[in-house]
């Protein structure tokens, strides 16, 4: 057992510091779960019976910050590494359905792992004492399932965001819930609205990512529509249309199983058609369309993140992948280059990825004839870019000074040139040198 932790140097001495003390201390929490499962944590949890005043009298020769420490936690900075210490605890009642009220100090271990969220989080372990285990936390971990500590009711009315925790586990781990805890999870999820919009979005963001998050997304669709209500009306529109199979929930599940597992991809591909309820129309055929969707869906998305609290560049990309997730980009060489142009290389690249995503998750032969030509214009694009084309301002063997020694005023008009140049360059009406762009810049002015 003790060779699957490799505990870091740094928390190691700190252990033994309080140890040598008197005061117990174990790794707790995630990085236990991540050591059992042959992973390596992204963050170790320290937890001790000091109490923050003790903790400051043996680690006084560190350098200490009091960063949590309402609820018993201290940070010691070892070199420049930050070290989370917190005591063990038990936590009162919960009055906002996110925060105790009251937060009481335990010399027990056992108090401490008993008000944790699920079993494989409730683990601890030392080198002097080894694993503690006093849930079932290991055996579910064989089970890949997960399961809260004590009654799940209980768990989610004390802290709602461990709903949101559950299925981000789920997605990322590849862990079914177990039944009771599913139950309570749908149960209870109006208790969401108590969560800050910043903490549910991280939670989402990190599940989006995850290995089985369309299955998870599917499993808990009435939870999705707690936290973004818009994708509600989805679940239930059916597309009428011999292109798409089911609902467009259906189909944006289909399509978000086959995305690559990039935030800005997978996020657009969640709302690129979370208007298509806002644009439904049938025609005397009986024949469903959408026109126009992509453009509702893209203000719709950005609404959404912004809602979210999401960053203003993640926002603005995924609002763009929606926007173009359903034009044309393929069988073009002038059009693939004005989308790169248009885009970016980065964003291109990812319009393409949301693209194929879409085209998995049509019925049949949609897919099998789309797919090859996607995959042949990603390569066309990486032909183009690995010949040295030019697709932004900085890559033109020209600048606003060259333009202003040639004549042109300062001002709005440099800016509109150098932008009809590079459309020039980008889609080879001429070549990216300097004596070819002042003189297709002087023929501009010409035609003025």
């Amino acid at each position: 057992m003790p060779d699957i932790f490799h505990i870091p140097e740094n928390i190691s001495a700190l252990m033994l510091r309080l140890e040598a003390a008197g005061y117990p201390s174990v790794i707790v929490g995630g990085c236990v779960r991540d050591s059992l499962l042959g992973q390596t944590p992204h963050d170790w949890d320290l937890a001790t019976a000091a109490t923050p005043n003790e903790m400051k009298t043996v680690l006084s020769d560190f350098r200490l910050l009091e960063t949590g420490i309402r609820h018993g936690t201290l940070t010691a900075l070892c070199g420049d590494t930050p070290v989370e210490i917190t005591t063990f605890r038990k936590d009162g009642s919960y009055g906002d359905s996110r925060h105790p009220d009251t937060v009481i100090f335990t010399r027990s271990l056992q108090d401490d792992l008993a008000r944790r969220d699920f079993t494989v989080n409730a683990m601890a372990y030392s080198p002097r004492t080894g694993l503690t285990d006093l849930f079932g936390g290991q055996e579910d971990l064989k089970k890949q399932t997960l399961r809260c500590v004590g009654e799940p009711q209980r768990r989610f009315s004390e802290d709602a965001l461990r709903i949101a925790r559950a299925m981000r586990f789920s997605a990322v781990l590849g862990f079914t819930i177990e039944p009771k805890t599913a139950q309570a999870m749908l149960a209870l999820r109006d208790r969401l609205q108590f969560v800050a919009r910043e903490r549910l979005a991280q939670e989402l963001k990190r599940l989006l990512t995850g290995q089985d998050a369309a299955r998870v997304l599917g499993e808990f669709a009435p939870i999705v529509a707690e936290i973004i209500a818009e994708l509600s009306p989805c679940m239930t529109q059916q597309q009428h249309n011999p292109h798409h199979f089911g609902t467009v929930w259906e189909h944006t599940l289909a399509a978000l199983d086959h995305a690559k597992p990039e935030l800005p991809v997978r996020l657009a591909v969640l709302l690129h058609d979370v208007a298509k309820p806002r644009c439904f129309s049938m025609d005397e055929n009986g024949v469903g369309h959408f026109y126009g969707h992509a453009a509702v869906s893209s203000k719709m998305a950005g609404e959404i993140c912004r809602n979210l609290r999401l960053d203003n560049a993640l926002r603005e990309r995924v609002m763009c992948l929606v926007r173009y997730h359903d034009g044309p980009i393929i069988g073009n060489e002038k059009l693939l280059r004005r989308r790169l142009r248009q885009l970016g290389e980065e964003a291109f690249f990812q319009l393409l990825e949301v693209q194929k995503a879409d085209t998995c998750g049509l019925a049949e032969p949609y897919p099998s004839q789309r797919l090859p030509l996607l995959e042949e214009t990603e390569q066309l694009a990486r032909k183009i870019l690995a010949e040295g084309a030019c697709f932004s301002m900085k890559q033109l063997a020209i600048s606003g000074k060259d333009l202003i020694a040639a004549g042109v005023q300062s001002g709005p008009e440099i800016g509109r040139i150098l932008k009809r140049l590079l459309e020039a360059v980008s889609e080879g009406e001429i070549d990216n040198n300097l004596d070819n762009l002042l003189n297709f810049a002087q023929q501009i002015r010409l035609k003025e």
